[in-house]
């Protein structure tokens, strides 16, 4: 068997079992029947999210190749700052899905991020364009993050919102893929992604809608309607991973990092989190809502 398969797939195993041990209730349990009450899952869920936004912000400004000004050595310390905002309101239970300006203002930051990269990538040659690009790209999904799952000290419940959202990524790049590989004519974007195609596309969106709608049927005390989210991540995933790769692509390297062997670094992993978690957030903040008004 080759020796890169049998890399893959090791530590593809090892890095889903992080992930599931991080954002489900599995972890805590686990590691409290060594030596009960040693720790809680949400600040299990928090080391995970930290320590893929530290690894992410490392990777990006590689990536980006900063000079040796002032934005290089500030890139850190402005992210950190960010996420230590939505910390506080993870850890005093402050996120209530609230029509908030301020976290409208950062998701359109999001967008205007995006469409810097692909239209004005000149902008990113300059170290400030890097530091800002860095800072939205890397901070505020991984904050937004923070607001998904729901959790209370009291019963030591933690919700499994996160849990799905990742199996509904990965479900979809596996159905874009498969879908794309026996039956892709049409390229999406192949100047960017040439394995990419529409009819990939179509199919991940249409396969993960009916995996959302289980999801839907057997969890009906998560939050929102999981047909919605799952419409939505098949829609935004190709999109993160095509940001990824454009950013890539424009600075001329070929993978983010190598933390995880055979798979890439983490952004290479995360690309399509990074922009489905901003966009679910914002429906969950629309659907609170539109509920309250109605």
């Amino acid at each position: 068997m080759d020796k890169n398969l049998i890399q893959r797939t090791l530590s593809g195993i090892v890095y889903v079992a992080i992930i599931v041990l991080c954002v489900t209730p599995l972890g805590a349990k686990l590691i409290n029947s060594i030596s009960p009450d040693l720790v809680k899952q949400q600040y299990l869920y928090y080391g995970l999210i930290t320590f893929l936004m530290l690894v992410g912000t490392w990777e990006c400004v590689k990536i980006m190749q900063f000079g040796n000004g002032y934005e290089k050595w500030v890139v850190l310390p402005l992210i950190a700052f960010i996420f230590y905002l939505f910390s506080k309101r993870y850890f005093n239970y402050g996120f209530f899905f609230d029509f908030r300006l301020s976290e409208i203002l950062a998701i359109v930051l999001i967008l205007i991020a995006v469409v810097t990269l692909f239209k004005f990538s000149s902008e990113l040659y300059y170290d400030s364009g890097k530091l800002i690009f860095t800072v939205i790209y890397i901070a505020l999904p991984f904050s937004f993050a923070l607001g998904l799952p729901k959790f209370t000290s009291y019963d030591d419940t933690f919700s499994l919102e996160v849990l799905f959202l990742f199996i509904l990524i990965w479900s979809s790049d596996t159905f874009a893929y498969l879908t794309g590989k026996f039956f892709g004519k049409h390229k999406m974007a192949p100047k960017i992604s040439p394995k990419k195609t529409w009819e990939g596309y179509i199919g991940g969106v249409v396969l993960t809608l009916v995996l959302s709608y289980f999801i839907e049927h057997y969890h009906p005390d998560l939050r929102g309607n999981w047909m919605i989210v799952g419409f939505l991540v098949a829609a935004f995933a190709p999109l993160g991973d095509l940001v990824e790769s454009q950013l890539k692509r424009n600075f001329g390297v070929k993978d983010s990092g190598n933390i995880i062997p055979g798979h890439g670094g983490v952004l290479d992993r995360l690309d399509s989190f990074l922009i489905c978690v901003p966009v679910v957030y914002l429906y969950f903040i629309l659907a609170k809502f539109i509920y309250i008004i109605s």
